[in-house]
């Protein structure tokens, strides 16, 4: 072989991301979104950077000798998430659909069998564990149920005599009445939201969407007065003399320790007062030793994610696509909106993660598993053409 024939077959060979790389990978890379690809990376590396602030508070707390014992774990489960979010992304609609309907019902068989294999922790059963490892079936229940409902309510819509809402409604009521049987009424309270957006999208007549609502306000008022542990936490919250409970108190003693540029990295006192830094308060800890403005960023990025994402959806042309993912994108929006919200003592505590920044294996592992989803629903894919055109065109 010449030298020109060597650097002609080289030249034959397209460079790995080029546009004209049609490998499983480059194919990906190109007709994924890759702001919102980058604003994901950017909040897991955001969480990693924190775990590192608050595992030695939590380790003392808890009596662990290696300081950074969760920051460790929480670079392994971000390895974890990152990796199952790009797995799940390269697939198609249907193959998400597919995936939603075993993971769907993996996770309500393990929730129904949780008061027998489960364990307790913060009131309620929601934990399995195995190894070392404690998984939540819930987190994983979310994204299922969201994509589940969506291409119901899309089946819906197509007249062909396919009791569509019925189905949804019905996907929605069993984890439903799971969660308030642990009890677990944040989550019942996020999943309800989420399941309304999409049946929001799926544009259902707003009669519907008012009766779907006040149902659902009287139920959970309901539930929250007449459960012992919720209505000692709602007693606590609107309590008078302003003392609404250890956790919520040091976590704004943190956030007002912070002022609007922080104490600085791994100078933070307050932190080490409050029980769940390195979880459900872990936006207490940013604030305090990284400052408002970090935090007002950190909020930004969450509402580019979600206003790009519903941007996205809306583009789409496939009913079942456009309702799963706006519905997605909500998903992740009102548990990262719940998390702040609590931390800034606007609504009562409730034990949720702040998506991607707090530290669990669950909860990583499965914001994974909800963006892999909302990545591969929004893909550019090719639009059908006319008869006698031979090449296709990607839609914007």
């Amino acid at each position: 072989m010449t030298v020109f024939e060597h650097l002609q077959g080289r030249q034959a060979q397209p460079h790995p991301f080029a546009r004209t790389d049609r490998t499983p990978l480059g194919v990906w890379w190109w007709t994924t979104d890759r702001l919102l690809l980058g604003a994901v990376a950017a909040l897991i590396g955001l969480g990693v950077m924190l775990s590192f602030a608050a595992s030695p508070g939590a380790a003392a707390r808890l009596h662990i000798h290696s300081p950074f014992y969760f920051a460790v774990r929480q670079c392994l489960f971000g390895a974890l998430g990152a990796a199952i979010l790009v797995s799940v992304s390269v697939l198609s609609p249907r193959g998400i659909r597919r995936l939603s309907a075993v993971v769907y019902l993996v996770s309500v068989l393990i929730m129904l069998a949780l008061p027998l294999i489960g364990h307790a922790a913060k009131g309620g059963d929601r934990w399995i564990s195995f190894g070392g490892f404690s998984l939540q079936p819930s987190e994983f229940m979310k994204p299922a149920l969201i994509v589940l409902a969506g291409w119901m309510f899309s089946e819906s819509q197509k007249g062909q005599g396919v009791p569509g809402i019925f189905i949804a409604f019905l996907l929605y009521a069993v984890p439903a009445f799971l969660l308030i049987r642990q009890p677990d009424f944040g989550q019942t309270l996020l999943i309800t939201c989420a399941f309304g957006a999409a049946f929001f999208v799926a544009g259902v007549p707003m009669l519907w969407m008012a009766a779907m609502t006040g149902s659902a306000g009287v139920a959970f008022t309901l539930m929250l007065l007449t459960h012992g542990h919720s209505e000692k936490r709602l007693k606590t919250f609107f309590n008078a003399d302003g003392q609404t409970g250890r956790q919520v108190d040091r976590a704004a003693e943190a956030i007002h320790h912070g002022a609007l540029f922080g104490v600085g990295p791994g100078e933070g006192v307050f932190k080490r007062g409050v029980p769940e830094a390195h979880t459900d308060f872990i936006y207490s800890v940013a604030a305090e030793e990284y400052g408002l403005l970090f935090c007002l960023a950190l909020i930004a990025l969450f509402g580019f994610l979600v206003i790009r994402g519903l941007y996205r959806a809306m583009k789409l042309d496939d009913a079942y696509e456009q309702v799963a993912a706006a519905g997605l994108f909500v998903l992740v929006g009102l548990q990262a909106l719940i998390n702040v919200a609590v931390n800034l003592n606007i609504i009562p505590t409730k034990g949720m993660t702040l998506p991607f920044i707090s530290y669990g294996g669950s909860s990583m592992l499965a914001m994974g598993l909800t963006m892999g989803m909302a990545l591969a629903l929004t893909r550019r894919r090719p639009r059908p053409l006319a008869p006698g055109f031979a090449a296709t065109r990607a839609e914007p």
